[in-house]
Order: C-alpha cells, then sequence, then structure tokens
C-alpha cells in the first residue's frame, strides 16, 4: 500500500477518512499539526484521544512540535474574520504547509487532509491550497472531500460508537463563540 501522510486536528475528523484511504489503497499516516488549537487542555483532550484511536485501528501517528507563536503571526490582522473567512484560509496555508513539508522530508509522494470531513469548511478553499502547495513541492493531494458519500455521517456514527470527546469549535480561540 502507498503511505499518504494526512493531516488531521482530532479523532472525529479522521475516523471516516482512515477507512475510505484504506479502501482506496492507501495507508494513512496521521498527522497532528494544530497550533491553532485552543486552550491547551484542549489540544492536549485532542491529541490524547487521537493517540488512542491510532492506536486502536493500527495506524502510524506522527506528532509533530507546534508552533503557536507561528500561527499567530500568520493570522495577524484576521482576529476579527468571521468564521469561513480570511484567517480560516490562512490556518488551512499554515498548517498544510508544514503537512507538505513533513511527506517531503519522509519521501512521501501524497498527503490529504480530515479538514474536509467538516461541513462546517469549505473543500474548495483547502483544495486551492492543497494544489498550490504540492505544486510548488512536487507532491501529489489526495483531493478526497470526506464530507461526501455520507462521509460527515460515517465519522460521525463512528464517533458516536468510539464515545469520542466532540468539541463544538473548531479548535482555534476565534472560533469558540461563532
Amino acid at each position: 500500500m502507498k503511505k499518504v501522510l494526512v493531516h488531521t486536528c482530532c479523532a472525529v475528523c479522521c475516523a471516516h477518512p482512515i477507512e475510505k484511504l484504506r479502501e482506496m489503497g492507501f495507508e494513512p499516516v496521521l498527522y497532528f499539526f494544530n497550533p491553532n488549537i485552543f486552550p491547551n487542555e484542549e489540544f492536549e483532550r485532542r491529541l490524547a484521544e487521537l493517540e488512542l484511536y491510532a492506536k486502536k485501528k493500527n495506524v502510524e501517528l506522527i506528532v509533530d512540535k507546534q508552533d503557536p507563536e507561528g500561527w499567530y503571526n500568520a493570522i495577524i490582522g484576521l482576529e476579527d474574520e468571521p468564521e469561513r473567512g480570511k484567517r480560516c484560509k490562512r490556518c488551512f496555508e499554515y498548517r498544510l504547509l508544514y503537512t507538505v513539508l513533513k511527506a517531503f522530508k519522509l519521501e512521501y509522494d501524497y498527503f490529504t487532509t480530515t479538514l474536509t470531513v467538516s461541513p462546517h469548511k469549505q473543500s474548495k478553499v483547502i483544495f486551492d491550497v492543497a494544489f498550490e502547495l504540492a505544486d510548488k513541492y512536487e507532491l501529489i493531494f489526495l483531493d478526497i472531500d470526506f464530507k461526501k458519500e455520507n462521509g460527515f455521517l460515517k465519522t460521525m456514527q463512528i464517533a458516536k460508537e468510539e464515545n469520542f470527546y466532540r468539541q463544538n469549535y473548531c479548535g482555534c480561540e476565534f472560533s469558540m463563540f461563532n
């Protein structure tokens, strides 16, 4: 099976994508790089649950050094943007850049993200960012809209069966109240 580096933000969002990628003949390697997640307790909770699920599903998980200061610097001036606005696009750019750099370093040909499983995320924006990065680093972005074909419902069903903690905001402090 071909390995694909999969940027993921939590166990909930990666549940269905793991299965989908395996069905497609890929071996997913989860990549946790989310310096946007606030507060630290939320970050730790998401990571702990993801570690347990990755172990249960026998999926490799790479946890990278987080860079909240770099993330805050990347979104300066966009703090008051609404959800799905310019701040979110910049956040995707930041996290997917790190994903691409990790895939490049590990000599993986493929990368993707579980961000598209959410009905609150605009897959086209994510795809545009990812394709630009893929071209720059000569990698292949798997443009899978994981919410399609009832993907969001499937991931929610798995989350319910697994009794996952389900957060009620995207992750950054600015999304907590939107």
